[in-house]
């Protein structure tokens, strides 16, 4: 009897177990087919949504008109200012979390107005309208009162960098968008604040004997792959505003000598930084200062003329450049703070950077899309990543100068703070918007692919 109820109990068992047991077979070739298998993605992989972009670009605007208020505040009392004719040494900007007049924000302007333009918002281009109003109303009485008190405490003044520049960070990327706003039919006197930069770029920032931008530091004769965009794009739109050429003719003068110096052909990106008088140039390929060349490059192209002799050179280079990021990507959609160096960090920034210059140029018809939309809309599935909830932009690289050793770029620091993260994002989601209505993409055996168009 006992002997039967145990082997009742084991046949029991074996009968459930085989369910389970057959369950944890593995898939073979020959019983499943193994290339549909679900990958593991770092991010979010397949064709976004323009729906789910534009809500990404609210949640940044949001955050942004909450913390970027507009007007002066008696720094002692905390008191508004409203009568600008009373700036004094104690006036300064209403605390937010970024400043209103700085290059990286000069960037966020023209994203908003870009953002503006994709999305079909206002919103966007009302925050733009409304600060550079206040900006421009504001100049004259900065520009009077610094100097009045030049020796003393005017320099100190909130706005003082963009109405007396000493340097292009001061002034190139605001020119930038402040043309732009105005070409969009700002209603702000933008011109005098625009005359006075373009005079600085043309005029007063140091150069090489042979006329090429530069900087007296890190070391003397110092070119620093980063002035390009704090520079061209503003001389670029002038050309467009004023129709003269000479503003086209110094902005490829400046691209072609950078690259003349500092573009690797071989690996198809650029060194951060050239110094004159050094016998070895260390090619330390920082990837935020190549997305400020790759994107002066578009932005270089969309206003210069078809007819201009130097067009082509410029995209060849564009089509270079895009050729060398395109093969250093990582498979998360990001690129390294060292474009080359894998065990450095993933950084945003320059990955919004590149997302946009790719989709901008994939849009005008510059670069192959069927080759780099992919490679576009993955970047753009990694940085919606970085957006958090309440549309703070991570993993953003802070201010960086410039050094000859790899730690310094190792290790500097991100933060949501860094301001350089939030118009580059900004650019990226409106231009991808736009690369979503001009082509149509599918997931094709597994991977994202561009919908060729159907010929007869």
């Amino acid at each position: 009897m006992n002997s039967l109820k145990i082997r009742t109990a084991c046949l029991a068992l074996l009968l459930v177990a085989q369910p389970a047991f057959a369950r944890q077979q593995p898939q073979t070739d020959a019983s499943a087919p193994l290339h549909t298998l679900r990958p593991d993605y770092p991010v979010p992989y397949g064709v976004p949504r323009s729906e789910d972009v534009a809500r990404l670009l609210n949640l940044i605007h949001a955050y942004l008109e909450e913390t970027t208020p507009t007007g002066f505040v008696n720094s002692r009392t905390g008191a508004a200012l409203t009568d600008y004719g009373q700036i004094d040494r104690d006036t300064t900007l209403r605390r937010g979390d970024f400043r209103l007049v700085s290059y990286e924000w000069g960037v966020t302007y023209a994203g908003m107005l870009s953002a503006s333009e994709a999305t079909g918002d206002p919103r966007f281009r009302d925050y733009t309208e409304r600060r550079l109003q206040f900006i421009a109303e504001a100049a004259p009485y900065v520009s009077k009162t610094a100097a009045e008190h030049a020796s003393d405490w005017g320099t100190g003044l909130p706005m003082r960098n963009l109405v007396a520049p000493r340097a292009l960070d001061d002034c190139g990327a605001m020119c930038a968008a402040m043309i732009k706003a105005t070409r969009a039919g700002s209603r702000a006197n933008l011109r005098p604040l625009i005359d006075t930069a373009i005079n600085y770029i043309l005029t007063k920032e140091h150069r090489l004997r042979d006329g090429t931008l530069a900087r007296n530091r890190p070391q003397p004769n110092t070119i620093w792959l980063d002035d390009l965009f704090m520079s061209v794009p503003a001389l670029a739109q002038m050309g467009r505003l004023t129709g003269e050429r000479k503003y086209y003719d110094e902005a490829c003068k400046q691209v072609l000598s950078f690259a003349r110096r500092m573009f690797n052909r071989e690996r198809g990106v650029y060194m951060h930084g050239w110094v004159e008088g050094m016998g070895e140039h260390p090619e330390f390929r920082w990837a935020r200062a190549n997305g400020w060349a790759f994107m002066t490059e578009v932005e270089l192209l969309e206003v210069l003329p078809e007819n201009h002799p130097q067009r082509p050179q410029v995209l060849e280079l564009l089509r270079a450049h895009a050729k060398g990021l395109a093969a250093l990507q990582s498979g998360s959609g990001f690129w390294h703070q060292l474009l080359d160096r894998e065990d450095s960090y993933l950084e945003t920034s320059a990955t919004a950077i590149y997302t946009y210059a790719y989709a901008r140029a994939i849009n005008r018809g510059w670069i192959d899309a069927t080759a780099y939309a992919p490679a576009a809309l993955l970047a753009w599935n990694a940085v919606s990543t970085k957006v958090n909830a309440r549309g703070q932009v991570e993993g953003t690289c802070v201010g960086t100068g410039m050094g000859f050793d790899p730690a310094f770029y190792y290790f500097r620091p991100t933060s949501p703070y860094a301001a350089h993260g939030y118009g580059p994002v900004l650019l990226a989601g409106a231009e991808v918007i736009q690369m979503l209505k001009g082509h149509k993409f599918e997931i094709n055996d597994s991977s994202v692919q561009r919908l060729q168009p159907k010929t007869d």
